[in-house]
């Protein structure tokens, strides 16, 4: 009987050591499970828009209590912080990146551009709706945090690189420079943000068909005459 009672509390003694700490999320820890909220952050933001999400909405999608997401964001304002530098930075600077060869001829530029676009929403899913939603909507929560953080500076040295083209006659000159990217974007992800592009028909449209398709309606446009 003593023996018992002995294994019996030498039993409790690690479980009682090994107790959590109030609110620390069970089952995945560290950065699994803040890299899976940080997803299911994204896909609530692009379905219903950033003001319309709480971090309680988010675990709730989670299937986990709101004191696990509290865990890793303290606020709404530090999530959408921590989106915007670990998920759409790096893909801003991936677009970007096309611009950056003071070589390229402007059509592969231009081409480059969208393919690397079309490439972003493949990747992302998420991406083309959250844009459509958070970055060109009125009072988009995330176009507002974007140009607080980091301003235009990447935009206005692409447009001083078209209206440079346009100087060395190898771009038209009737082109408005500052709205070229809402024209490209307005071409590539409008369609992605939608389900009824992959068909015309019953005939499938791929990312590269959707790819050529932009860059080719845009050909005579970016001639120079």
């Amino acid at each position: 009987m003593a023996n018992d009672v002995l294994d019996r509390g030498a039993d409790a003694a690690p479980q009682k050591k090994a107790g959590r700490r109030p609110g620390r999320p069970s089952g995945a820890h560290g950065e699994q499970a803040r890299a899976q909220l940080l997803d299911i952050a994204l896909e609530l933001f692009a379905r219903q828009g950033i003001g319309e999400t709480t971090l309680g909405a988010i675990a709730r999608e989670a299937g986990v209590t709101p004191a696990m997401v509290h865990y890793y964001f303290k606020t709404r304002d530090q999530l959408l912080d921590m989106l915007i530098d670990e998920r759409l930075v790096p893909l801003r600077i991936e677009l970007a990146r096309v611009f950056n060869d003071p070589h390229s001829e402007p059509v592969d530029t231009l081409r480059a551009f969208v393919e690397t676009l079309v490439a972003t929403v493949e990747k992302c899913p998420w991406f083309a709706a959250l844009w459509v939603r958070e970055m060109i909507s009125e009072g988009g929560l995330l176009r507002q945090r974007m140009a607080e953080r980091f301003g235009d500076e990447h935009k206005d040295r692409a447009i001083e690189r078209i209206a440079g083209w346009q100087k060395e006659g190898k771009l038209n000159p009737a082109l408005e420079p500052s709205l070229v990217f809402a024209s490209l974007f307005g071409l590539t992800v409008f369609p992605l943000a939608t389900t009824r592009w992959r068909a015309v028909g019953d005939r499938a449209i791929s990312s590269e068909q959707l790819a050529r398709h932009v860059v080719a309606l845009l050909m005579n446009g970016i001639q120079p005459y």
